[in-house]
C-alpha cells in the first residue's frame, strides 16, 4: 500500500505523533493505492535518524570469535545517521579499503523520547518498532589506525536498513528472533537474539543513563557470530561485485551488491 497520500515521511514526528495509528486508520479504511509492480526502489523505513547508537560485542558467540570476553557492561559507540540506505541499495567499499565486514544486526527505532528509564516495561515502551540492519564495519579504519571505532564505521552505505518497520506490537518477543547472513549464496552468520549479552530492553535502558533517545533514533543492537573478522586467514572480506542478503524473522529481507567508491 501506498502511504504518500498520508505521511510525507516516517520520522522522528511521524512516529512522535500518532503516525502510526495514521497508518494503521488509512489501511483499516480501505482506500489506499497498491504499489506499482514492480514496486519502485525501496527506500529506509525510517528518514534520517537524529542519531544511529551502536552496541558493540553484544553476542556470546561473535564475542568468543574476536577472543573478547564479554562486557560487563553495554559498549556503545555512535554511527553517523547519513550511512542509512535503502535496503536493496549498492553497498560501497571505502577508498583504500581492504576489510569492509558485514554485520546483521536487529535495529530498534525509538518511538518516544527516553531518558532516565528505569526498568524494562519503560524501555520496551519507547520502542516503535523493529528493522532489519547490516551495519558494515570496516576493520582496518577501526581497530589498526588508532582512535575510536566511529571511523570505521560511518562510511557511506554502511547502514542498509529495512525493508520495513514493524510495529512493536508485532514482534511479541524481541528476544526469539534468527538472524541470517549470506555472501554470494554462501551462509555466513546464523544467530538468535537469544543469545545476546544484553537485551533489547536493558540496551535501550542503558543508553537512556547516558544520552537521551529521541523519536526517529535507531540503536543498532550488536551482531552474531560469523563476521569476516572471525573466519580463519585469509579472511573473505567484501569485494566488489559480490551480493550480500540479510533477514530476520518476520522483518523482511535486504540484498545489496558491492561496488567501490569513486
Amino acid at each position: 500500500m501506498d502511504l504518500s497520500g498520508v505521511v510525507t515521511e516516517i520520522d522522528g514526528a511521524f512516529l512522535a505523533g500518532g503516525g502510526i495509528e495514521a497508518a494503521r486508520a488509512a489501511v483499516a479504511g480501505g482506500g489506499l493505492p497498491v504499489l506499482a509492480d514492480p514496486a519502485p526502489r525501496i527506500g529506509a523505513p525510517v528518514a534520517r535518524p537524529g542519531k544511529i547508537v551502536c552496541v558493540g560485542l553484544n553476542y556470546s558467540d561473535h564475542a568468543a570469535e574476536t577472543g573478547a570476553p564479554p562486557p560487563a557492561e553495554p559498549i556503545l559507540f555512535l554511527k553517523a545517521p547519513n550511512t542509512v540506505v535503502g535496503p536493496d541499495d549498492q553497498v560501497l567499499i571505502p577508498r583504500g579499503s581492504v576489510k569492509t565486514d558485514w554485520e546483521v544486526e536487529l535495529a530498534v527505532v525509538i518511538g518516544r523520547t527516553a531518558r532516565y528509564l528505569d526498568n524494562d516495561a519503560e524501555a520496551l515502551a519507547c520502542v516503535a518498532g523493529y528493522a532489519v540492519s547490516n551495519d558494515l564495519s570496516e576493520r582496518e579504519f577501526q581497530l589498526e589506525r588508532g582512535g575510536q571505532w566511529d571511523k570505521g564505521k560511518s562510511c557511506e552505505t554502511f547502514n542498509p536498513l529495512g525493508p520495513w518497520l514493524v510495529t512493536a506490537d508485532e514482534i511479541p518477543d524481541p528476544q526469539d528472533l534468527g538472524l541470517r547472513l549470506s555472501v554470494n549464496g554462501l551462509r555466513r552468520q546464523d544467530g538468535h537474539t537469544k543469545n545476546m549479552i544484553f537485551g533489547v530492553a536493558e540496551v535501550v535502558r542503558y543508553v537512556s543513563r547516558f544520552m537521551v533517545l529521541e523519536p526517529g533514533d535507531v540503536i543498532n543492537t550488536g551482531t552474531p557470530a560469523g563476521v569476516a573478522l572471525g573466519l580463519p586467514e585469509p579472511k573473505p572480506y567484501l569485494r566488489a561485485g559480490d551480493v550480500v542478503e540479510v533477514e530476520i524473522d518476520g522483518l523482511g529481507a535486504q540484498r545489496q551488491t558491492v561496488g567501490e567508491a569513486a
